[in-house]
């Protein structure tokens, strides 16, 4: 008799995006995503980091004062990291991502082609980024799904 216990395509595939969180080195922040295709093939991950080549330790995790100063000036977010990472055209896919995408990213995900976003957390709802990505997302007609927080074990020796 075959195992009846198994976890969900949505447990799964949120379990990818929190699990790419964890390569983030973001004291404050780590956000993981997973774009999955129609027929439920993962085609691109991401999480939020420093443009590939640039030193962790030169640049700033910081999240006050000026600017350039900052994180903010330097960070890739996950959703863009997925995309670029992405290996297929991405018309009609899902995008599995651990916190509500800004603005910035709203943008790209609608130029993608991506049509759904499930995602867990939208902590950041009630600032202006956010209420923009959300009318954007809504006049692209991209579908918004949220879910619970998915628990994800790595053991270490």
């Amino acid at each position: 008799m075959k195992r009846t216990d198994t976890i969900s395509w949505d447990e799964y595939f949120m379990g990818v995006a929190s699990l790419s969180a964890q390569r983030s080195k973001d004291p404050s922040t780590q956000v993981g995503a997973c774009i999955i295709n129609t027929k439920k093939r993962i085609v691109g991950i991401g999480y939020n980091g420093f443009p590939a080549g640039l030193d962790d330790d030169k640049y700033p995790w910081k999240k006050e004062g000026e600017f350039l100063d900052t994180k903010y000036a330097y960070v890739v977010h996950a959703e863009p990291n997925a995309i670029l990472n992405s290996t297929v055209s991405l018309d009609d896919a899902t995008l599995y991502v651990t916190l509500f995408p800004c603005h910035e990213c709203a943008k790209l995900i609608i130029q993608s082609g991506i049509k759904e976003i499930v995602y867990v957390e939208n902590k950041y709802q009630e600032k202006a980024s956010v209420q923009a990505s959300m009318r954007m997302l809504a006049d692209a007609g991209v579908a918004l799904r949220q879910m619970p927080k998915v628990r994800v074990v790595v053991e270490r020796d």
